[in-house]
C-alpha cells in the first residue's frame, strides 16, 4: 500500500496585491519547508496562466498552465489540484501557500480544494491579506473588474466593490498588513465588516499558528447564505456605523424599486435577505457595494415549503429560520444591514420603512399583494 504525505494547504486571498505578497512572504520564511503556489492569470487575455512555485530562498519553478474554455479562474482549478498533489507526493512541503491571483474569490478555490483534495491535501484555513488605508477605497469601487484589468474570464461581470467584499467577508483569518496611512475608522471600518474574523497582524507569530488552524467549508459557505448568514450587529465607532434594520412586512415592489439608487448609495456595504409583496414565497438576497446591487432569488422561505422537504433542509439553515420564527409569517421578514462612515441611519430607517407595504396594502391579504406592480421582473428574471 502506497501511504501518501497528507499536505496542510492554506489559501491566502484578496486584491489588496502588494499585502497578498507580504503575508505569503511571511509565511515562507516563519514556517520551514513552506512552499508558495501562485497562477497569475494577467497574462490570460494572450491564452497564458503563469505558474509559479517558490519558498522562502526564491522561484523553485515555473511553467504554464493552458487556458480552459477562455476562462482563466477555470484554468487555475483545472491545474491547482494536480501541482498540489505533486508537492504533497513530494513529501518535502509542510506546508503549501496558495497565492490566490487578485480578483479570484477564495469560496471557489477552497470548495475545489475540500472536493478535490482527497486523502493528499487538508484545507487548513483561509487567510484574506488586507492594508487598511484601502478597504474602503476599494469596497466603493464600482468599476468592472474588466475595465481595471482583472477580469478572471471575457463573461467576468463582477465589480471590484463587490468581489472585494466577498473576499474579505469569507475568510475567518484577516492578516492586516502595517499601515502609516490607515486610521481609526479604517479599522473601526474594517471590524464592522467582518466581527467574527481573527485578525491578525501580518508580521506576527499568529499568522504561522492561524495557517494551521483548520477550515470548515460547509459552515464557511453556510456563514455567507443570505438565508443565514451571520450578518453583523449594531455598531457605531469612530464615525463608522452599522444599521441593522429588520421588519416583518413586505415590500411594496414598485416603491422599493424605485429607492434602490438611493439606498445602494447610502452606505459603502450593504447585504441581507428581504421579502416582496408579489413574491411572498420567495426569499431574495441583497449584496451592495460600491454603489452596485446585487439581486438574486435565493430559493423559497422555508414557512412557504411542505413540511416533507425540511428534511433536505440543512441543519443550519433550519436554525437560522427557527431562531427568526414568525407566527403569522414564519421566517419571511426584512433583515438588511448597511456598514459605512457617516451613516444617516435615521435616513435609511425613513426610506425602508416607506417601502413597506401600508396598513390597507398589508390588510388586503397575499392574495392582492400578487398582483402588485412586478418592478423586480427585469432584476429577477432577466430574458
Amino acid at each position: 500500500m502506497t501511504h501518501h504525505h497528507q499536505l496542510p494547504v492554506v489559501l491566502v486571498a484578496g486584491l489588496h496585491a502588494e499585502a497578498r505578497a507580504e503575508v505569503v512572504d511571511r509565511l515562507l520564511n516563519d514556517i520551514p519547508g513552506s512552499a508558495a503556489l501562485h497562477h497569475d492569470l494577467a497574462g490570460a487575455p494572450g491564452n497564458t496562466v503563469l505558474r509559479l512555485i517558490r519558498d522562502a530562498s526564491g522561484t523553485l519553478s515555473r511553467g504554464e498552465a493552458p487556458l480552459v474554455n477562455d476562462c482563466a479562474c477555470c484554468a487555475l482549478r483545472e491545474d491547482l489540484i494536480p501541482e498540489l498533489e505533486r508537492m504533497a507526493d513530494g513529501g518535502l512541503t509542510r506546508l503549501a501557500v496558495v497565492e490566490l491571483w487578485d480578483s479570484v474569490e477564495p469560496k471557489a478555490m477552497a470548495e475545489v480544494v475540500a472536493a478535490h483534495g482527497g486523502e493528499r491535501l487538508i484545507l487548513s484555513n483561509v487567510i484574506t491579506a488586507v492594508d487598511p488605508a484601502l478597504v474602503l477605497p476599494y469596497l466603493a469601487n464600482g468599476d468592472d473588474l474588466a475595465e481595471a484589468g482583472l477580469a478572471a474570464a471575457p463573461t467576468d461581470q463582477r465589480t471590484v466593490g463587490d468581489t472585494w467584499a466577498r473576499q474579505l467577508e469569507y475568510a475567518p483569518v484577516l492578516a492586516i498588513v502595517d499601515s502609516h496611512e490607515a486610521d481609526d475608522e479604517d479599522h473601526a471600518l474594517l471590524a464592522q465588516l467582518h466581527p467574527t474574523a481573527q485578525r491578525v497582524p501580518a508580521a506576527s507569530v499568529e499568522l504561522a499558528r492561524a495557517a494551521f488552524a483548520g477550515f470548515d467549508v460547509e459552515a464557511a459557505a453556510a456563514a455567507q447564505h443570505p438565508a443565514c448568514a451571520l450578518l453583523p450587529q449594531e455598531a457605531d465607532e469612530a464615525g463608522v456605523s452599522t444599521f441593522v434594520w429588520r421588519r416583518r412586512r413586505p415590500f411594496h415592489p414598485q416603491r422599493l424599486y424605485q429607492a434602490l439608487e438611493d439606498l445602494c448609495c447610502a452606505a459603502a456595504r450593504s447585504r441581507g435577505r428581504f421579502w416582496l409583496a408579489d413574491r411572498p414565497d420567495t426569499l431574495l438576497a441583497w449584496d451592495a457595494a460600491g454603489g452596485a446591487l446585487s439581486v438574486e432569488n435565493a430559493g423559497p422561505w422555508l414557512t412557504s415549503l411542505p413540511d416533507a422537504a425540511w428534511d433536505m433542509v440543512p441543519p443550519m439553515r433550519q436554525a437560522a429560520a427557527a431562531l427568526d420564527w414568525h407566527p403569522d409569517h414564519g421566517d419571511c421578514c426584512q433583515h438588511l444591514v448597511f456598514t459605512s462612515p457617516g451613516l444617516d441611519r435615521h435616513g435609511l430607517e425613513r426610506l425602508l420603512d416607506s417601502c413597506l407595504l401600508t396598513d390597507a396594502e398589508y390588510g388586503s391579504g397575499r392574495e392582492a399583494w400578487k398582483h402588485l406592480p412586478a418592478a423586480f421582473d427585469s432584476l429577477l428574471d432577466p430574458a
